[in-house]
Protein backbone atom coordinates (compact mmCIF):
# COMPACT_ATOMS: atom_id res chain seq x y z
CA UNK A 1 0.00 0.00 0.00
CA UNK A 2 2.63 2.39 0.21
CA UNK A 3 4.76 1.56 -2.34
CA UNK A 4 1.42 2.56 -4.44
CA UNK A 5 1.32 5.79 -2.99
CA UNK A 6 4.88 6.04 -3.32
CA UNK A 7 4.68 5.50 -7.37
CA UNK A 8 1.14 7.77 -7.52
CA UNK A 9 2.90 10.48 -5.81
CA UNK A 10 6.08 10.48 -8.22
CA UNK A 11 3.75 9.93 -10.92
CA UNK A 12 1.76 13.05 -10.07
CA UNK A 13 5.08 14.78 -9.51
CA UNK A 14 6.22 14.00 -13.06
CA UNK A 15 2.67 15.04 -14.74
CA UNK A 16 2.90 18.06 -13.18
CA UNK A 17 6.51 18.59 -14.38
CA UNK A 18 6.15 18.07 -17.78
CA UNK A 19 3.01 20.05 -18.16
CA UNK A 20 5.38 23.08 -16.44
CA UNK A 21 7.95 22.58 -19.28
CA UNK A 22 5.17 22.49 -21.90
CA UNK A 23 3.78 25.88 -20.61
CA UNK A 24 7.08 27.18 -20.43
CA UNK A 25 8.09 26.13 -23.77
CA UNK A 26 4.65 27.21 -25.77
CA UNK A 27 5.45 30.72 -23.82
CA UNK A 28 8.88 30.51 -25.14
CA UNK A 29 7.69 29.84 -28.58
CA UNK A 30 5.42 32.69 -28.89
CA UNK A 31 7.32 35.15 -27.33
CA UNK A 32 10.19 34.38 -30.30
CA UNK A 33 7.80 34.63 -33.06
CA UNK A 34 6.49 37.55 -31.89
CA UNK A 35 9.78 38.69 -31.77
CA UNK A 36 10.00 38.43 -35.54
CA UNK A 37 8.13 41.48 -35.76
CA UNK A 38 8.63 43.33 -32.97
CA UNK A 39 12.06 44.59 -32.14
CA UNK A 40 12.73 45.03 -28.28
CA UNK A 41 10.02 45.34 -25.55
CA UNK A 42 10.77 41.66 -24.57
CA UNK A 43 9.25 42.46 -20.81
CA UNK A 44 5.98 44.10 -22.98
CA UNK A 45 5.22 40.96 -24.86
CA UNK A 46 6.06 39.13 -21.69
CA UNK A 47 3.44 40.90 -19.41
CA UNK A 48 0.68 40.76 -22.18
CA UNK A 49 1.32 37.12 -22.37
CA UNK A 50 1.14 36.38 -18.84
CA UNK A 51 -1.94 38.41 -18.46
CA UNK A 52 -3.99 36.71 -21.51
CA UNK A 53 -2.71 32.98 -19.97
CA UNK A 54 -4.37 34.73 -16.77
CA UNK A 55 -7.38 35.25 -18.56
CA UNK A 56 -7.23 39.06 -18.21
CA UNK A 57 -7.55 42.11 -19.96
CA UNK A 58 -4.67 44.90 -20.80
CA UNK A 59 -4.12 48.25 -20.85
CA UNK A 60 -1.20 49.67 -23.04
CA UNK A 61 -0.29 53.44 -22.85
CA UNK A 62 2.43 54.71 -25.23
CA UNK A 63 3.71 57.37 -27.74
CA UNK A 64 2.10 57.40 -31.12
CA UNK A 65 4.40 55.47 -33.76
CA UNK A 66 5.91 53.16 -31.13
CA UNK A 67 4.19 50.46 -32.24
CA UNK A 68 1.08 49.07 -30.17
CA UNK A 69 -1.68 47.88 -32.56
CA UNK A 70 1.67 46.13 -34.57
CA UNK A 71 2.10 44.56 -31.38
CA UNK A 72 -1.36 43.12 -30.85
CA UNK A 73 -2.25 42.36 -34.50
CA UNK A 74 1.41 40.18 -34.34
CA UNK A 75 -0.19 38.60 -31.20
CA UNK A 76 -3.74 37.43 -33.35
CA UNK A 77 -0.73 35.78 -35.64
CA UNK A 78 0.78 33.74 -33.52
CA UNK A 79 -2.20 32.66 -31.50
CA UNK A 80 -4.86 32.11 -34.45
CA UNK A 81 -7.71 33.37 -33.02
CA UNK A 82 -10.54 35.59 -34.14
CA UNK A 83 -9.42 38.99 -34.57
CA UNK A 84 -11.52 42.44 -34.48
CA UNK A 85 -9.86 46.15 -34.18
CA UNK A 86 -12.45 48.53 -32.69
CA UNK A 87 -11.59 52.21 -33.57
CA UNK A 88 -12.86 54.55 -30.74
CA UNK A 89 -13.53 57.89 -31.99
CA UNK A 90 -16.14 60.27 -29.96
CA UNK A 91 -19.31 59.42 -32.13
CA UNK A 92 -19.00 55.73 -31.55
CA UNK A 93 -22.26 54.37 -29.55
CA UNK A 94 -22.51 51.13 -27.91
CA UNK A 95 -24.45 49.00 -30.40
CA UNK A 96 -21.58 49.67 -32.50
CA UNK A 97 -19.73 47.29 -30.51
CA UNK A 98 -21.70 44.93 -28.94
CA UNK A 99 -24.42 44.84 -31.27
CA UNK A 100 -27.93 45.93 -32.11
CA UNK A 101 -31.38 44.16 -32.69
CA UNK A 102 -32.54 44.21 -36.26
CA UNK A 103 -36.34 43.81 -37.55
CA UNK A 104 -35.90 41.49 -40.83
CA UNK A 105 -38.43 39.81 -42.79
CA UNK A 106 -39.24 36.40 -42.84
CA UNK A 107 -39.95 34.52 -45.69
CA UNK A 108 -44.03 33.99 -44.99
CA UNK A 109 -43.93 38.09 -44.45
CA UNK A 110 -43.82 38.33 -41.11
CA UNK A 111 -41.46 40.19 -39.32
CA UNK A 112 -39.27 39.99 -36.43
CA UNK A 113 -36.49 40.80 -34.24
CA UNK A 114 -32.75 39.19 -35.09
CA UNK A 115 -29.63 40.17 -33.17
CA UNK A 116 -27.11 41.52 -35.60
CA UNK A 117 -23.26 40.66 -33.43
CA UNK A 118 -21.11 43.46 -32.79
CA UNK A 119 -16.97 43.00 -33.27
CA UNK A 120 -16.81 42.63 -29.46
CA UNK A 121 -18.16 38.59 -30.64
CA UNK A 122 -14.64 37.86 -30.86
CA UNK A 123 -11.66 36.23 -29.17
CA UNK A 124 -8.90 39.02 -29.54
CA UNK A 125 -10.14 42.43 -29.34
CA UNK A 126 -8.05 45.59 -29.62
CA UNK A 127 -9.96 48.67 -29.01
CA UNK A 128 -7.34 51.28 -29.99
CA UNK A 129 -7.40 54.71 -28.30
CA UNK A 130 -10.24 53.68 -26.08
CA UNK A 131 -9.57 56.79 -24.46
CA UNK A 132 -11.33 58.57 -27.54
CA UNK A 133 -14.95 57.40 -27.11
CA UNK A 134 -17.46 58.89 -24.64
CA UNK A 135 -18.07 57.53 -20.89
CA UNK A 136 -21.16 55.84 -22.36
CA UNK A 137 -19.45 54.08 -25.07
CA UNK A 138 -16.90 53.19 -22.63
CA UNK A 139 -19.03 51.15 -20.31
CA UNK A 140 -20.19 49.39 -23.26
CA UNK A 141 -16.72 47.27 -22.61
CA UNK A 142 -17.60 46.95 -18.92
CA UNK A 143 -19.80 43.99 -19.00
CA UNK A 144 -17.72 41.61 -21.36
CA UNK A 145 -14.89 42.51 -19.70
CA UNK A 146 -15.95 41.45 -16.29
CA UNK A 147 -18.36 38.89 -17.10
CA UNK A 148 -17.56 37.64 -20.49
CA UNK A 149 -21.42 38.15 -22.06
CA UNK A 150 -23.43 41.16 -23.38
CA UNK A 151 -26.90 41.97 -23.12
CA UNK A 152 -28.51 43.58 -25.76
CA UNK A 153 -32.95 43.73 -25.19
CA UNK A 154 -32.79 41.98 -22.25
CA UNK A 155 -30.97 38.91 -24.18
CA UNK A 156 -27.89 37.83 -22.52
CA UNK A 157 -25.10 36.42 -24.99
CA UNK A 158 -21.90 34.54 -23.58
CA UNK A 159 -18.75 35.51 -25.60
CA UNK A 160 -16.26 32.98 -26.88
CA UNK A 161 -13.23 31.91 -24.79
CA UNK A 162 -10.39 32.76 -25.03
CA UNK A 163 -11.90 36.68 -24.55
CA UNK A 164 -8.83 39.12 -24.59
CA UNK A 165 -9.43 42.65 -24.71
CA UNK A 166 -6.41 44.81 -25.21
CA UNK A 167 -6.61 48.24 -24.88
CA UNK A 168 -4.39 51.47 -26.31
CA UNK A 169 -4.56 54.84 -25.51
CA UNK A 170 -2.26 57.74 -26.29
CA UNK A 171 -1.02 60.06 -23.04
CA UNK A 172 0.02 63.02 -24.83
CA UNK A 173 -3.28 64.13 -26.57
CA UNK A 174 -5.81 65.39 -23.99
CA UNK A 175 -8.33 67.26 -26.39
CA UNK A 176 -11.18 65.22 -27.36
CA UNK A 177 -10.55 62.69 -24.95
CA UNK A 178 -12.19 61.09 -21.88
CA UNK A 179 -10.11 59.23 -19.40
CA UNK A 180 -11.24 56.19 -18.45
CA UNK A 181 -13.12 55.70 -15.16
CA UNK A 182 -11.72 53.82 -12.15
CA UNK A 183 -14.71 50.86 -12.71
CA UNK A 184 -13.13 50.68 -15.61
CA UNK A 185 -9.72 50.54 -15.17
CA UNK A 186 -10.11 48.05 -12.49
CA UNK A 187 -11.43 45.57 -14.90
CA UNK A 188 -7.56 45.91 -16.25
CA UNK A 189 -5.69 42.56 -15.27
CA UNK A 190 -2.35 45.05 -16.35
CA UNK A 191 -1.39 48.43 -17.19
CA UNK A 192 1.42 48.32 -19.44
CA UNK A 193 3.58 51.59 -20.92
CA UNK A 194 5.26 51.29 -24.17
CA UNK A 195 8.91 52.64 -23.85
CA UNK A 196 10.83 54.42 -26.78
CA UNK A 197 13.26 52.21 -28.29
CA UNK A 198 17.53 52.03 -27.63
CA UNK A 199 19.58 53.38 -30.13
CA UNK A 200 20.12 49.82 -31.18
CA UNK A 201 16.74 49.02 -31.69
CA UNK A 202 15.69 51.87 -33.49
CA UNK A 203 18.34 51.44 -36.16
CA UNK A 204 16.90 47.58 -36.38
CA UNK A 205 13.26 48.86 -36.62
CA UNK A 206 14.36 51.37 -39.76
CA UNK A 207 16.20 48.54 -41.20
CA UNK A 208 13.57 45.92 -40.95
CA UNK A 209 10.34 48.24 -42.26
CA UNK A 210 12.27 49.95 -45.13
CA UNK A 211 13.03 46.78 -47.35
CA UNK A 212 10.88 44.64 -49.49
CA UNK A 213 11.52 41.71 -46.89
CA UNK A 214 8.36 40.84 -44.73
CA UNK A 215 8.08 37.84 -42.10
CA UNK A 216 5.79 35.27 -41.76
CA UNK A 217 4.46 34.64 -38.37
CA UNK A 218 3.74 31.11 -38.06
CA UNK A 219 1.23 29.81 -35.65
CA UNK A 220 2.17 28.09 -32.29
CA UNK A 221 -1.45 26.04 -31.80
CA UNK A 222 -2.34 23.57 -33.84
CA UNK A 223 -5.57 25.15 -35.33
CA UNK A 224 -8.00 22.42 -33.81
CA UNK A 225 -5.82 22.02 -30.57
CA UNK A 226 -5.47 25.89 -30.02
CA UNK A 227 -8.41 26.34 -27.79
CA UNK A 228 -8.12 23.13 -25.91
CA UNK A 229 -4.07 24.17 -25.41
CA UNK A 230 -5.02 27.98 -24.08
CA UNK A 231 -7.57 26.45 -21.59
CA UNK A 232 -4.93 23.71 -20.14
CA UNK A 233 -2.38 26.62 -19.58
CA UNK A 234 -4.92 28.67 -18.03
CA UNK A 235 -5.65 26.14 -15.79
CA UNK A 236 -2.24 25.23 -14.68
CA UNK A 237 -1.52 28.87 -13.62
CA UNK A 238 -4.16 28.59 -10.96
CA UNK A 239 -2.53 25.31 -9.90
CA UNK A 240 0.72 26.50 -9.29
CA UNK A 241 1.38 27.39 -5.00
CA UNK A 242 1.39 29.92 -2.96
CA UNK A 243 2.84 29.66 0.65
CA UNK A 244 1.50 31.49 3.09
CA UNK A 245 4.66 33.47 3.63
CA UNK A 246 4.15 35.10 -0.34
CA UNK A 247 0.26 35.65 0.32
CA UNK A 248 1.00 37.30 3.35
CA UNK A 249 3.57 39.52 1.24
CA UNK A 250 0.53 39.92 -1.14
CA UNK A 251 -2.06 40.96 1.28
CA UNK A 252 0.38 43.29 3.20
CA UNK A 253 1.28 45.10 0.05
CA UNK A 254 -2.45 45.40 -0.95
CA UNK A 255 -3.25 46.71 2.24
CA UNK A 256 -0.06 49.23 2.26
CA UNK A 257 -1.83 51.18 -0.13
CA UNK A 258 -4.95 51.71 1.79
CA UNK A 259 -4.58 54.94 3.53
CA UNK A 260 -5.87 54.48 7.11
CA UNK A 261 -5.96 50.81 7.08
CA UNK A 262 -2.20 50.25 6.63
CA UNK A 263 -2.19 50.06 10.42
CA UNK A 264 -2.76 46.18 9.88
CA UNK A 265 0.14 45.81 8.31
CA UNK A 266 3.31 44.51 10.31
CA UNK A 267 7.08 45.51 9.08
CA UNK A 268 5.36 48.69 7.95
CA UNK A 269 7.35 51.69 8.97
CA UNK A 270 5.73 55.09 10.61
CA UNK A 271 7.71 56.85 8.28
CA UNK A 272 5.82 54.43 5.21
CA UNK A 273 2.42 55.11 6.76
CA UNK A 274 2.79 58.91 6.96
CA UNK A 275 4.01 58.60 3.35
CA UNK A 276 0.96 56.69 1.97
CA UNK A 277 -1.73 59.25 3.70
CA UNK A 278 0.36 62.27 1.92
CA UNK A 279 -0.08 60.99 -1.42
CA UNK A 280 -2.50 58.50 -1.81
CA UNK A 281 -6.10 59.02 -2.22
CA UNK A 282 -7.66 55.89 -2.90
CA UNK A 283 -5.90 52.27 -2.41
CA UNK A 284 -6.10 48.99 -5.02
CA UNK A 285 -8.80 46.98 -4.71
CA UNK A 286 -8.91 43.47 -3.83
CA UNK A 287 -9.13 42.64 -7.33
CA UNK A 288 -5.40 44.10 -7.79
CA UNK A 289 -4.68 41.14 -5.23
CA UNK A 290 -6.18 38.72 -7.42
CA UNK A 291 -4.03 39.93 -10.24
CA UNK A 292 -0.90 39.96 -8.22
CA UNK A 293 -1.32 36.63 -7.49
CA UNK A 294 -2.25 35.21 -10.77
CA UNK A 295 0.28 36.87 -12.69
CA UNK A 296 3.32 35.65 -9.85
CA UNK A 297 2.20 31.57 -10.45
CA UNK A 298 2.42 32.45 -14.45
CA UNK A 299 5.84 34.05 -13.75
CA UNK A 300 6.44 31.04 -11.39
CA UNK A 301 5.79 28.64 -14.63
CA UNK A 302 8.15 30.66 -16.64
CA UNK A 303 10.59 29.75 -14.26
CA UNK A 304 9.85 25.88 -14.41
CA UNK A 305 8.55 25.92 -10.75
CA UNK A 306 5.58 25.02 -9.44
CA UNK A 307 5.63 27.10 -6.29
CA UNK A 308 5.38 31.37 -5.81
CA UNK A 309 8.44 33.00 -4.85
CA UNK A 310 8.48 36.32 -3.55
CA UNK A 311 10.64 37.31 -6.87
CA UNK A 312 7.91 36.33 -8.53
CA UNK A 313 5.78 38.69 -6.92
CA UNK A 314 7.78 41.21 -6.83
CA UNK A 315 7.92 41.53 -10.78
CA UNK A 316 4.31 41.22 -11.37
CA UNK A 317 3.58 44.37 -8.72
CA UNK A 318 3.73 47.17 -10.82
CA UNK A 319 2.04 46.30 -13.94
CA UNK A 320 -0.62 45.09 -11.40
CA UNK A 321 -1.19 47.92 -9.50
CA UNK A 322 -0.05 51.17 -11.53
CA UNK A 323 -3.59 51.86 -12.78
CA UNK A 324 -5.39 50.89 -9.65
CA UNK A 325 -3.95 53.56 -7.23
CA UNK A 326 -4.86 57.30 -7.31
CA UNK A 327 -2.50 59.90 -6.45
CA UNK A 328 -3.33 63.05 -5.24
CA UNK A 329 -2.24 66.45 -6.80
CA UNK A 330 0.53 66.69 -3.99
CA UNK A 331 1.96 63.47 -5.31
CA UNK A 332 1.67 64.76 -8.99
CA UNK A 333 3.37 68.42 -7.58
CA UNK A 334 6.18 66.16 -5.80
CA UNK A 335 6.89 63.99 -8.97
CA UNK A 336 5.93 60.97 -7.23
CA UNK A 337 3.87 58.24 -9.11
CA UNK A 338 2.33 55.13 -8.36
CA UNK A 339 5.67 53.30 -9.12
CA UNK A 340 7.36 55.25 -6.85
CA UNK A 341 4.26 54.64 -4.35
CA UNK A 342 4.56 51.04 -4.51
CA UNK A 343 8.52 50.09 -4.66
CA UNK A 344 8.90 52.21 -1.63
CA UNK A 345 6.15 50.15 -0.44
CA UNK A 346 8.02 46.66 -1.67
CA UNK A 347 11.33 47.91 -0.18
CA UNK A 348 9.81 47.86 3.04
CA UNK A 349 7.72 44.72 3.08
CA UNK A 350 10.29 42.97 0.87
CA UNK A 351 10.96 39.27 2.29
CA UNK A 352 9.98 40.14 5.78
CA UNK A 353 12.73 42.59 6.30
Amino acid sequence: MKLSQTMTKANRATSAAVEVKAFSRDFSNTVDEMGKVIVGNEELIRNILIAFFCGGHVLIEGLPGLGKTLLVKSLNKVLGFEFKRIQFTPDLMPADIIGTQLVVEREDGRKEFKFAKGPIFANIILADEINRSTPKTQSALLEAMGEHQVTVAGTTSVLEEPFFVLATQNPIEMEGTYPLPEAQMDRFFFKLNVQYPSHEELRDILSQTTTSESYELRRVFAEREALKRVMEMRRLVRDVLVSSDVHEYIVNIVMATQPGLDGNVAGLSDDMREYAKRYINYGTSPRGGQAIVLAAKASALLDDRISVSFEDVDQVVVPALNHRILVNFEAEADNVTTRDVLEKVMGELRHGE
